[in-house]
């Protein structure tokens, strides 16, 4: 049965190369005869390729054959026989049992040749087609084909066509592996199974019996003293240096569990050691595949070795090579990270994950996912709960004890060591906020009401508010659910602020009061006040000021605001010294109570209360010109009661009336307009941009900004602002100098009235001394007659003194009120250059004054 079968094979060849020759070589009939000479040598010759035992470097798979057949007819345009081909090949592949080809394989694979070398071939069959490691022996080589031929016989012999190899008789290919054997042993004092056993155990940090760990040099190392070639001992370094990383991944992860829970570790640091061990773990199963492989012997060292699943060194570099880019990765990490934790060591491991391996990059995103866990965790916690559970200060927020009105400013603050880079500082700060207004609205407030809001932020975010949901690489969720928790929640608290403790009516209470915009109150106020404020400070009783307070209050319209309002308002006597008057230290305050106190801090106050003493010192000198203004009517004083002083009195008189007049109206005039510009266009522009602010505010921090700048704007306006000084002071120089004039003003008219009055006393004195006797002269005659003359004198020279100091009053004030509407121009502020146009909008002062 046997021999029928060599016969078919024999027969099917012999046809095959028929076929072949005669479509190749159609015009050469010496190939297309099989009994010619040149048809037996192309025979022999494929019968000895076929029956050796070289096989091809590819894997045996029938099915990838067939599709690359399959797509190089398409590619070629042949799609019907493409189509063809794979009806073929599925009845071919189907085909099982007795009679079937059993390698179908490498008849798949010979036709594939076959196709794609037909092109190559010219006269007769090209050796290089099939065998390219051997020359084809044509008629010009005849000596090679000799050769050939007689070194085959010795080897080989024909029956009826079929080449049949016989053993070797010498046994050279024992007699090979041996020599082989002895040379390696000369070669290689330590075989290369025992290299690979000690490399595997340097993998996983334990020495070997060759190769063990060196500390003066830091690393494994394989003795000098062991004859090894200096390739293999420098493959076995290369593989050692995955030990060595591997010592420094596991020797950073028993120290931190050592350490657990220090401080210095942390929940980051926690997950970051859990994901290495993880990783640690593959490596493992990886190591134990290795070490069953390294069990087998290798090849080429010894004949029995029959299977393929060995381990060399050059295997094992292959197999652990993905390893190591994986181990050098962590090695770099543990390095960078030894001293970080929290947010910091999150973000050094996120700059790691910007690479493009793919194997890197998604090693790191796997590590990335659990060391992140713990902080967007908190993150989580932070913007819907408001907690901050932060045991081992890693993260990004970090909070104060603090009281209750510096919660919002001082108690909650960014870490930015611990920021990490995958969240932006503009995300950081919404994070910050949301979680601050939560525990604002908790002390501050004492509310409770955010917890709606939250969750439905939660709810309006999906599934990614969950810890399985939400982590790195979802910084669009993040992003989302921060936005949306931040409108909400701080929604909440402007509607908390607004409605339940009236923001905006303390606001304008204290416009009203601090900011003396409520008239009526201001004027009875100054009033009823005046003459105690007249004393000096340490005489007057505060508990008496505050039942004033109390008076004027019944007697405006104030006694109609909310009496939440009026309770807050209180009387303060700043501290004073000796020769202060009542009216240096008097101020009022307003009570700001939590959480108002968030806005109205100490500080800002503190500025309220300067601007309320220059409003009030404003004020103050506007009450005194409406008295002297009182005491200089024109009804005061009649005309004739001074027809028998001498002409030269009378003019006096008329003069400093005259000048005292003048004077009043000049400063009339600048106190006039400089209150205007300071009620008007500071406080109520002011007052209109912050309302408009309010109604625009977003958050807190929104509305702490806006009352800022309210407050910033009426200080640089008030002249009260650091580049204002000079003005100020000289403003307040002016304004003494207008008091003082009110002080010269009432001796003026009240040494006027003394004067009436004794000139009307002399008049009815002289009218009852005459008498109807006339033989002897009247005594009290005479003395009323010297009475008048002294009276004329001391008038004479009271008028002359006063006048001599309204004219050193009117001097110094003029000096002093243009060197103050000389500075204005130069102002950096615009507004005070509009002070200056109405102070001087006729142009008299620069008439007056060339230099303004």
């Amino acid at each position: 049965m046997e021999e029928e079968d060599q016969h078919k094979v024999a027969d099917l060849v012999k046809h095959l190369l028929l076929r072949l020759l005669s479509r190749n070589h159609p015009s050469d009939s010496r190939l297309q005869n099989p009994n010619s000479s040149e048809f037996q040598d192309s025979l022999r010759y494929a019968i000895r390729i076929l029956s050796s035992r070289l096989t091809p470097s590819i894997a045996p798979d029938s099915a990838a054959i067939a599709e690359s057949i399959k797509r190089r007819l398409a590619t070629l345009g042949r799609s019907a026989e493409a189509l063809t081909f794979a009806d073929l090949y599925t009845k071919f592949a189907s085909k099982t049992g007795p009679g079937s080809v059993n390698n179908k394989w490498a008849v798949i694979y010979l036709l594939k040749i076959i196709s794609e070398e037909r092109k190559n071939m010219h006269s007769q069959l090209d050796t290089s087609v099939l065998l390219p490691n051997l020359a084809y022996a044509d008629s010009n080589s005849a000596k090679d084909s000799r050769i050939l031929h007689s070194r085959a016989a010795q080897e080989k012999r024909w029956d009826n066509g079929v080449l049949l190899v016989t053993k070797d008789p010498d046994n050279r290919r024992d007699v090979a592996f041996r020599e082989f054997v002895k040379l390696t042993k000369e070669e290689n004092e330590v075989a290369e199974e025992v290299l690979v056993r000690d490399v595997l155990y340097a993998c996983q940090g334990v020495d070997g019996k060759y190769v063990k760990f060196n500390n003066k040099v830091d690393g494994f190392v394989l003795p000098a003293l062991f004859k090894v070639p200096k390739a293999t001992r420098t493959m076995v370094h290369k593989l050692c240096e995955l030990g060595w990383l591997f010592r420094k991944v596991s020797g950073y992860i028993l120290q931190s569990m050592d350490r657990f829970p220090a401080e210095d570790i942390g929940t980051v640091g926690q997950a970051f050691c859990a994901a290495l061990q993880d990783e640690l773990t593959d490596y493992y199963k990886l190591l134990a595949v290795l070490i069953a492989q390294s069990l087998n012997p290798i090849p080429l060292t010894s004949e029995a070795a029959s299977t393929g699943n060995y381990l060399s060194l050059r295997r094992l570099a292959v197999w652990l090579a993905e390893p190591m880019v994986k181990m050098r990765l962590m090695a770099d990490l543990v390095h960078r990270c030894k001293v970080l934790r929290g947010g910091a060591m999150a973000g050094a491991i996120h700059l790691h994950a910007q690479h493009g391996d793919p194997l890197v990059h998604e090693f790191m995103r796997r590590l990335l996912q659990r060391v992140c866990s713990p902080l967007y965790e908190m993150v989580r916690r932070w913007v819907l709960e408001g907690e901050l559970e932060d045991l081992f200060a890693e993260f990004f927020i970090v909070d104060q004890q603090v009281k209750a009105e510096s919660l919002w400013r001082e108690g909650y603050r960014l870490h930015p060591a611990m920021l990490p880079s995958f969240i932006s500082p503009s995300l950081a700060q919404r994070i910050l906020r949301t979680g601050k207004s939560i525990n604002f609205l908790c002390v501050c407030c004492d509310d409770r009401g955010w917890a709606d809001a939250a969750t439905k932020a939660a709810t309006a975010t999906g599934p990614t508010t969950t810890s399985d949901g939400f982590g790195y690489g979802e910084t669009d969720a993040l992003e989302s659910l921060v936005d949306e928790a931040a409108k909400r929640i701080d929604k909440y608290l402007l509607d908390v602020m607004y409605k339940r403790f009236k923001f905006k009516e303390h606001c304008l209470a204290i416009k009203r009061y601090l900011l003396l915009g409520q008239g009526d109150f201001v004027q009875y106020l100054m009033d009823i006040v005046g003459p105690e404020l007249s004393e000096p400070a340490n005489t007057i009783s505060s508990f008496k000021l505050a039942g004033l307070l109390e008076t004027a209050i019944r007697s405006s319209n104030a006694q109609y605001d909310d009496p939440d309002i009026l309770d807050r308002l209180r009387v303060k006597m700043m501290p004073h010294e000796s020769g202060d008057k009542g009216w240096d230290v008097f101020s009022l305050e307003y009570d700001a109570r939590v959480p108002l106190d968030t806005v109205f801090t100490e500080s800002v106050m503190s500025r309220y209360l300067r601007i309320f003493n220059f409003l009030w010192k404003l004020r103050r000198v506007e009450h005194a010109l409406i008295g002297a203004w009182k005491t200089m009517k024109p009804n005061c004083i009649t005309s004739h009661s001074f027809t028998k002083l001498q002409e030269a009195v009378k003019l006096q008189l008329v003069s400093a009336f005259r000048r005292c007049q003048v004077l009043w109206v000049e400063m009339n005039h600048f106190i006039s307009n400089l209150q205007y510009y300071i009620m008007f266009e500071v406080l109520e522009v002011s007052w209109s941009k912050f309302s408009n602010e309010m109604e625009i505010a977003k958050d807190l921090d929104d509305l702490l900004v806006a009352h800022e700048k309210y407050l910033h704007s009426i200080v640089e306006k008030s002249l009260l602002g650091e580049r204002s000084q000079s003005l100020y002071k000289s403003l307040f120089v002016v304004f003494d100098i207008i008091l003082r004039f009110r002080g010269h003003a009432d001796r003026l008219y009240e040494g006027t009235h003394e004067l009436q009055a004794r000139i009307m006393e002399s008049s009815r004195d002289q009218n009852k001394s005459r008498k109807p006797l006339n033989d002897k002269p009247s005594e009290h005659g005479s003395w009323i007659a010297d009475g008048r003359k002294a009276l004329t004198q001391r008038a004479g020279e009271f008028l002359q003194n006063v006048g001599q100091d309204l004219d050193a009053i009117a001097k110094e004030y003029s000096s002093l009120q243009d060197e103050f509407i000389s500075q204005l121009p130069i102002q950096q502020h615009v507004d005070l250059k509009f002070l200056f146009f109405r102070l001087d909008f006729n142009e008299f002062y620069k008439r007056l004054c060339p230099s303004i």
